[in-house]
């Protein structure tokens, strides 16, 4: 009896050992972390959109060159610029040869030859470009920023020339096996034709030659809570402190990290110290790791558009409402975020906790002052020499109502990378007599209710045409 229980026994511990034989060698071990990391234990609160490069991208403006020294500019969100750009996303450019900037006389072909100018207003690296356009290029073009691509027909030859702009260097790089044909030059241009026309002096300042319709907003907004934020951007909130100085600005900390509410509670600076480093920042990385960061912490409310801005290291995202760009003054802060990063990792990050609500607005005609009256005021600015840029732009403030008003302006951009009021738009009683030859559509670069119309109505003339 004791011999068949110990054979047994034995039988039961050599089919153990098998198994575990098996398991030890089909199995395999977990490779991951025993301890959680302090991002495992606090999940992010999903507040607004996510957003990717190809949608944060794209000029400042689009110039149309209609010949005989005529000109006008196309405004981002607007349908013209958006029809344009969308086919150039589709075309291929490759064959790129290096060019100084004087390869070509650019004051003729301004004036004389049919062609258009999509204009950055700043460097962009063409790695990032990459994402909107199909471009293929050697290394030292691949590696450089371009900050305004020019297309143009070449009359006396019936060809294409496509010349894209270096930032940094007075180099200009052309695409000799661009996938654009004559026809498309017309058809672009032709959009011009039903547009607001410009004048320039040195091909840099585009001036309306007739007031500007343009469209003054009311309308009502939300705002995260610091709390929302506080969990947003600390890896374990319960660990933070709350504290305020004797300006009475909040200041929530987990004695490392810092995050300031100010500007009564509609805006925060975060900041994440990093050890400094020697080594060049890339753009381009610190572009995509922006992005990633503000996905996971906050989100995007709204159509944003990339600024590489003069210092370095910090990058920012501009808000627009309805085709034109959202001015953050000191006064008042809004529709702008902007991030310092190093090597990739974020050390500071500013943005407002407002964000527009999506109901109605209300809306009134405004008029932003256009030929000999904008040219007076520009002339008369204190720093006309430093001026680089000429905009239209919306000026926030809040109202009585707790609401946010958007204000037609003319700003500009001065060569340090800061941007002003120039002038005002104007109340519609007081809109200067126009030009009885001067079409009533023209001039109109609005992008609400009423500009949109006239938009369509442009779209079928040409179509009709």
């Amino acid at each position: 009896m004791i011999e068949k229980f110990k054979t047994g026994l034995l039988a039961f511990l050599v089919v153990l050992s098998l198994l575990q034989s098996y398991f030890l060698a089909y199995s395999f071990p977990s490779l991951g972390p025993i301890v959680s990391s302090e991002q495992d234990y606090v999940q992010t609160e999903k507040i607004g959109k996510e957003e990717r490069v190809e949608n944060l991208v794209f000029p400042e403006d689009i110039v149309l060159h209609l010949g005989e020294d005529k000109h006008t500019v196309l405004y981002p969100d607007t349908e013209f610029y958006k029809r344009i750009l969308e086919k150039l996303r589709g075309r291929e450019f490759k064959g790129f040869e290096r060019n100084m900037v004087n390869v070509q006389d650019w004051s003729s072909i301004r004036k004389g030859e049919l062609g258009l100018e999509l204009r950055f207003g700043y460097g962009v690296p063409v790695e990032l470009l990459q994402k909107i356009m199909k471009l293929d290029g050697d290394l030292v073009f691949l590696n450089d920023h371009i900050d305004r691509i020019w297309i143009y027909k070449v009359a006396d030859r019936d060809e294409v020339r496509v010349y894209f702009f270096s930032s940094q260097s007075g180099i200009v790089y052309e695409s000799i096996r661009a996938d654009l044909t004559i026809s498309d030059v017309q058809e672009y241009v032709g959009y011009g034709e039903y547009w607001a026309p410009y004048k320039t002096n040195d091909g840099e300042l585009y001036l309306p030659m007739k007031p500007l319709e343009a469209v003054e907003s009311v309308i009502k907004y939300e705002t995260y809570s610091p709390e929302q934020m506080q969990k947003n951007l600390f890896f374990d909130p319960s660990s933070t402190r709350t504290i305020e100085d004797r300006s009475g600005t909040q200041i929530y900390t987990d004695g490392k990290r810092g995050m300031q509410v100010e500007q009564d509670g509609q805006w925060i600076k975060y900041t994440d110290p990093v050890a400094a480093s020697s080594s060049k920042d890339q753009l381009s990385s610190n572009v995509y790791s922006a992005i990633s960061f503000i996905n996971q912490h906050g989100g995007w409310d709204g159509l944003h558009r990339f600024i590489n801005p003069k210092e370095s290291g910090v990058i920012e995202f501009r808000q627009y409402y309805q085709s034109l760009p959202i001015m953050s003054l000191p006064s008042f802060r809004f529709g702008l975020m902007e991030l310092m990063l190093q090597q990739g990792n974020v050390t500071e990050y500013e943005r407002s906790l407002m964000t527009i609500s999506n109901g109605k607005a209300d809306k009134r005609i405004r008029y932003l002052p256009g030929g000999e009256q904008l040219e007076q005021v520009l002339s008369s600015y204190h720093r006309r020499s430093e001026v680089e840029a000429v905009y239209p732009a919306l000026r926030p403030s809040l109202t009585k109502e707790k609401e946010i008003r958007l204000t037609p302006v003319w700003a500009i951009r001065l060569k340090d990378g800061t941007s002003e009021i120039l002038s005002p738009a104007l109340p519609a009683g007081s809109l200067p007599p126009q030009n009885e030859n001067t079409p009533a559509n023209a001039a109109s670069h609005s992008s609400a209710g009423t500009a949109l119309s006239k938009d369509k109505e442009q779209q079928k003339a040409v179509q009709g045409g």
